[in-house]
């Protein structure tokens, strides 16, 4: 099966809907799958419930599909660089499901590995146990979340080869992988790509077997969240 594809808009085709649920890899500006983000904003789809680890930030990444306000629901850990998504949270235009960082990345695991809910202690006894089931284990109180499943999984790597074979480099290696296998179908952006065997079979991070198609991002824009720099002596 050929999974290479032209453009994002072509890899993306007879896959988006409204109303679907999509994970966007990503750590803050790192690693975010921007090209795809961009085809998903020209297709138009509606009402979208989003699984990510942010929200990105006004005009770039995510915050391109709180713009157009596409997206209903933010499935999330932070998002407190994006003023648009205040706005609109605080309008009452859009909902977030919050989650401690490591319990978002848990259960997108978990939904990639087939496990459809876990005990954790983060959070039992606060707000974010509120209507959920817990229950007590060797004296300690724990709270049960749901894995994740997304209808579409949408991720950024460094380098993969034409079987799908991914790998991310340094940050962009938090939540791309898992969200790759926690998709039912995974579409990749890939900047460096090459044939099979090139990838050190050691070093692939997502099987090919988690993805169904690929587009070559060979100029992927790297944006700084935050500058932070001091000034020269």
């Amino acid at each position: 099966m050929k999974k290479v594809y032209p453009d994002a808009a072509a890899a993306l085709a007879g896959l988006l809907r409204d109303n679907m649920v999509i994970m966007a890899g990503g750590f803050g500006l790192c690693g975010i799958p921007e090209t795809l983000i961009i085809a998903i904003r020209d297709s138009g789809v509606k009402n979208l419930t989003v699984v990510s680890n942010n929200a990105g930030i006004d005009g770039v990444g995510l915050g391109l599909l709180l713009d157009t306000k596409q997206i209903k629901k933010m499935i999330s850990s932070y998002v407190g660089e994006n003023k648009t998504f205040a706005q609109q949270y605080l309008a009452g235009e859009l909902e977030i499901e919050f989650n401690p960082q490591g319990t978002l990345a848990e259960r997108i695991r978990a939904g990639g590995a087939g496990i459809p809910a876990f005990f954790t202690r983060t959070g039992a006894g606060t707000m974010i146990a509120e209507g959920k089931e817990d229950r007590e284990f060797d004296g300690e109180r724990y709270v049960m979340e749901r894995g994740l499943v997304a209808d579409l999984a949408i991720v950024h790597a460094w380098k993969g080869d034409t079987e799908g074979n991914l790998v991310y480099r340094k940050t962009a290696r938090n939540f791309n992988p898992m969200m790759a296998t926690a998709g039912k179908v995974t579409v990749a952006e890939v900047e460096n790509l090459v044939e099979p065997g090139v990838v050190d079979p050691d070093h692939i991070i997502t099987p090919g077997i988690y993805v169904q198609r690929m587009i070559h991002v060979p100029n992927a824009v790297k944006h700084i969240e935050q500058h932070t720099v001091r000034t020269r002596a």
